[in-house]
């Protein structure tokens, strides 16, 4: 049998090791939080931002930051219907209800004139999503944001290293939430971080953080309110740490394997990938094959094609609007349609270049069976 081929793993050094090696040794005590104060300082300062909070997910980040905007039952937040539940997961935790829109054919991220046609006086937030590492469009949706007083967020999840416009994503909207699970860029294991630059969000996802303790409280033992407990772990820090000081390095790789892909697929007919438009960067967290109806080509044939060639194949994310937990929107066309024509590809960054050249060959033989 070949060698199995993962859709992606972390990249994980001597340096990760060496540092969660020391925290489990000698970070506790007064050290309990030595670092997770150099990830979130490293952290912050790769993106550009004020303030970071690290914390035990995405989605606990997302569930923060929205409950300090005041996100709650009988709000409504705006989002694309194609995504991971984690998005949307929060919003529903706070008794809010996410409304969920189409998305743009081309970048697979929330369509802009949707999600302002889908304000209403109930409307507490738009999240932008950056789908795989491609980019949301950004001007637009903060344009929409101000002319209504929304804010918006920053769901960057899979979008380390994705750079709009001289902007690192995460570090425009109110806020920003981005994962390292251990199939993202960046890991640490689980965790994410929350990021900003406004100082008073920050102290409060701060003291939510934290049980609802204030950082100036006094007393011990003494919540000023009823919070979370979403920290990371200082050993999950250390990994970040070592991440951190090979972050350019990460991000670099993974746009060599998605550029490696974009030219061996480039005399490909009616398939698409992510895209990269002038004056921006796409970390390339998740490269990504969709292809034109005319191809007859669906998911169920790559699905059996890959596991054929011993080679994962992760599906694009179905629409949220699908599933029985939120109401069916089958008007968002794209959201709806993309799915069943299209594959997540193979990236990890020790991915050899005969395994890449082994998955355009599974892609190159389902297009030619068509005919």
């Amino acid at each position: 049998m070949k060698s199995r081929i993962h859709y992606t793993k972390p990249s994980i050094t001597d340096l990760e090791i060496q540092y969660a090696t020391d925290a489990a040794a000698n970070g506790w005590g007064e050290q309990c939080y030595a670092y997770i104060d150099r990830f979130e300082k490293l952290f912050k300062e790769h993106l550009g931002v004020k303030y970071a909070i690290a914390t035990s997910s995405c989605t606990g980040a997302l569930h923060m930051g929205m409950a300090a905007l005041g996100v709650g039952a009988g709000d409504e937040v705006i989002m694309a219907d194609t995504n991971w539940i984690a998005t949307a997961s929060p919003i529903v935790n706070l008794g809010a209800k996410p409304v969920l829109v189409d998305i743009v054919p081309d970048s697979w991220c929330i369509d802009p004139e949707k999600a302002e046609a889908a304000i209403t006086p109930r409307t507490k937030a738009i999240v932008a999503v950056h789908l795989y590492g491609n980019l949301c469009d950004m001007d637009s949706l903060l344009a929409i944001g101000e002319k209504h007083g929304i804010p918006v967020i920053e769901d960057a999840a899979e979008a380390i290293g994705s750079v709009y416009h001289g902007k690192c994503t995460g570090s425009m909207g109110k806020f920003g939430a981005f994962s390292f699970h251990g199939t993202k860029t960046l890991t640490t294991g689980e965790g994410g971080i929350f990021v900003t630059n406004d100082a008073e969000l920050y102290e409060c996802v701060l003291t939510l953080s934290n049980h609802g303790r204030a950082r100036n409280q006094t007393k011990q033992f003494w919540p000023d309110m009823v919070g979370f407990k979403y920290k990371m772990s200082n050993i999950q820090a250390a990994i970040g740490c070592g991440q951190m000081e090979r972050i350019e390095e990460l991000i670099i790789r993974k746009r060599e394997i998605f550029a490696e892909y974009r030219k061996q697929s480039a005399y490909f007919q009616g398939v698409s990938m992510n895209p990269e438009p002038e004056g921006t960067v796409n970390g390339a967290w998740m490269p990504t094959m969709v292809f034109e109806p005319d191809t007859g080509v669906t998911r169920e044939k790559l699905q059996a094609a890959f596991a054929e060639e011993n080679a994962d194949a992760r599906v694009f994310f179905w629409p949220l609007s699908s599933l029985d937990m939120f109401e069916s929107v089958p008007s968002n066309s794209v959201a709806w349609t993309i799915p069943g024509r299209a594959i997540n590809l193979p990236s990890f960054h020790e991915i050899s270049l005969d395994d890449q050249y082994r998955v355009i060959d599974v892609v190159e033989k389902i297009l030619t069976r068509r005919n």
